[in-house]
């Protein structure tokens, strides 16, 4: 299977500095992100501010993301790199932001009428979502 690359992904979440390997992104995971990576990531993945507001609390509950100054826990930067690995690998696929945000936030027969978007909230989830993504970029049926 093509994995979308460190880049790609850091890409959504607005990294600096870069990382090169998965490596570096499990590092930079571990430690803590910017909490701006949050936010970035959601200014992808969703097209309203309503929208971008529900996701933000659904990944981190309102208070403890306004208690947090610059860097999430290493908990919250895993669920951060998981929504920017999904957008990145709908956009590779669909190779278009707002189709991959329709795939995202379109249910799907494949995901028992499930959008992929709420599916991808675990991590097993988010496997089967890219699992679906890749079938769909390969043209196995899905």
């Amino acid at each position: 299977m093509l994995l979308v690359s460190p880049q790609k992904i850091a890409a959504v979440m607005d990294l600096v500095p870069v990382p090169h390997s998965f490596s570096e992104l499990d590092e930079m995971v571990s430690k803590g992100l910017p909490k701006g990576s949050l936010k970035a990531s959601i200014e992808h993945v969703c097209k309203s501010s309503e929208e971008r507001k529900a996701l933000l609390y659904r990944i981190i509950p309102e208070a403890t993301y306004k208690r947090r100054r610059d860097s999430l826990s290493a908990e919250e930067s895993g669920r951060t790199e998981r929504l920017a690995r999904i957008f990145a690998t709908a956009e590779y696929v669909w190779n278009s932001e707002q189709d991959a945000q329709a795939f995202l936030g379109s249910p799907h027969a494949m995901l028992q009428g499930r959008t992929p978007l709420d599916v991808s909230m675990t991590e097993l989830g988010a496997r089967r979502v890219e699992e679906l993504l890749w079938r769909l970029y390969y043209g196995i049926a899905a």
